[in-house]
């Protein structure tokens, strides 16, 4: 694209509230504002909510980038860019995606619109002026480096839901057939080594002073049938320290 701004991953605060945007994109017609879902499988839009084919709701991230745009106008008056045009949409990345009966009228982009959709918005009226360019800048400095969200609440390890949840619809109902893990829910498909490396994440992130061992991710994930399995994947990924049952992997 050509004589636009792109910025990705505004994290921005207005009135004590904070907001994020996917992605930001500035031309001299308008501003136009995206989140970005990477959905994988089949779903149907019914009364202004989306479902699994097994009827299962999940977020409508039309909720999401309306609620973001009425903060970003917010940001934009106090900051004294007012009367400015801007257009939200969500953006379906994920080829394998499709949403059945959504309406037309609905500021939905789809894997296979994509291409065109942006090269559209790359032939704009006019060419970019200073005025898009201090914009641009502002709302760079206005990006918060530290979300106020990564503050965790006090918790116990023996008081969290253990299993590995779908990194889709966040369901838990997850098990493991041969090489993947597949959500009953969704349909969404992992690949063991992939989901035992994400559970790896996070028990890092929740625990940090907890030492990574094949019992304690055996524990955490549930689902994952060999203990061999789990020390293979971790074996190949990380270095393993420490001797006999002392031994842990960082």
């Amino acid at each position: 694209m050509s004589d636009c701004y792109i910025i990705n991953d505004l994290l921005l605060q207005i009135n004590n509230t904070t907001f994020q945007i996917d992605s930001t994109i500035i031309n001299s017609d308008e501003i136009h504002l995206f989140e970005i879902k990477n959905y994988e499988g089949d779903y149907y839009y019914q009364n202004d909510r989306i479902y699994t084919m097994k009827h299962k709701e999940i977020s409508n991230p039309l909720n999401q980038i309306r609620r973001n745009e009425s903060l970003f106008q917010q940001l934009l008056q106090k900051h004294g860019w007012e009367n400015k045009s801007i257009t939200s949409s969500v953006v379906f990345v994920n080829p394998e995606f499709t949403l059945y009966q959504a309406p037309l009228s609905l500021p939905f982009i789809f894997p296979t619109q994509v291409q065109r959709y942006l090269k559209r918005m790359g032939h704009p009226s006019k060419k970019l002026n200073k005025f898009q360019k201090q914009l641009a800048e502002k709302l760079t400095a206005l990006h918060i480096d530290k979300s106020p969200f990564s503050k965790i609440p006090i918790y116990e390890y023996k008081e969290l839901q253990k299993g590995i949840f779908c990194k889709t619809c966040h369901s838990f109902k997850v098990v493991e057939i041969g090489m993947k893990v597949v959500c009953e829910e969704c349909r969404q498909a992992e690949t063991v080594e992939a989901a035992v490396l994400r559970n790896v994440e996070e028990l890092k992130l929740l625990f940090p002073n907890e030492k990574i061992t094949t019992l304690l991710l055996y524990d955490w994930c549930r689902i994952i049938h060999s203990k061999k399995r789990i020390r293979r994947i971790l074996v190949k990924h990380f270095k393993l320290a420490g001797v006999n049952r002392w031994s842990y992997f960082e």
